[in-house]
């Protein structure tokens, strides 16, 4: 018997202090990078973009991963990267929470396009207004301690 699925994620994760470390001519070799962790996860990147503060990534993560698992991975690794590269100097780590929200095959493209267009998109929008516009949408509860700690 064969099993079917499809799992798809929006995460968004931020650095520590939400701080502007994540410098534009290195962004690319970043994302190249977390490729490479998705796919030796078995999981597949659909697409990945962000601004010098923060990250979103469309994923299909395989379904023998827990999603807290894979993020803390792919903050994990990407950080140890980041730093031992030398070319994100002022980059202090990933904060320590995250989003992610589940999303139907149907708005796979819609959500592609909104991540494509993050560079865009911020020059009208801070993250910390996205993030929360995107938390309200999705029906999380926010804790204002504990929001973009």
């Amino acid at each position: 018997m064969t099993s079917y699925r499809q799992l798809f994620y929006h995460i968004v994760f931020h650095t520590k202090g939400s701080e502007k470390t994540i410098n534009d001519s290195h962004c690319k070799d970043l994302y190249n990078y977390i490729w490479g962790i998705v796919k030796n996860k078995n999981s597949k990147l659909y697409q990945i973009n962000g601004i010098e503060d923060h990250i979103h990534m469309l994923v299909d993560i395989h379904p023998t991963i827990p999603v807290s698992d894979f993020v803390r991975d792919v903050k994990s690794f990407s950080s140890g990267w980041m730093k031992q590269t030398g070319h994100f100097q002022k980059f202090k780590g990933w904060a320590d929470g995250y989003g992610v929200f589940s999303v139907s095959y149907r708005e796979k493209d819609m959500i592609i396009g909104y991540i494509k267009k993050q560079k865009e998109h911020h020059e009208r929008i801070s993250f910390e207004n996205e993030y929360r516009k995107l938390l309200i949408e999705e029906g999380v509860t926010i804790d204002e301690k504990y929001f973009l700690k």
